[in-house]
């Protein structure tokens, strides 16, 4: 079962395929969702990220959470 991270507050540029190379540098990524306004399509500057093993999504908390990417800080931290 896969570890599911909320990434937080990225500008509306990153896509998928951005974020989805960010997090294999820790490990095997599953699946990348970018949430979307239903009416326009843009992103709403969160995702979800879902993380083969849990050891790499706590590597990848633990070196990303609250760290500068693409010119914001970003936040990192366990789906709830």
């Amino acid at each position: 079962m896969s570890t599911k991270l909320h990434v937080g507050n990225f500008p509306s540029t990153v896509s998928e395929d951005d974020l989805r190379a960010t997090f294999a540098k820790f490990g095997p990524v599953d699946n990348v969702e970018i949430a979307r306004d239903s009416g326009t399509g843009l992103s709403k500057g969160f995702a979800v990220v879902a993380m083969t093993r849990d050891e790499d999504a706590s590597s990848a908390i633990e070196r990303l959470n609250l760290t500068q990417y693409a010119g914001r800080t970003i936040g990192v931290s366990r789906s709830r």
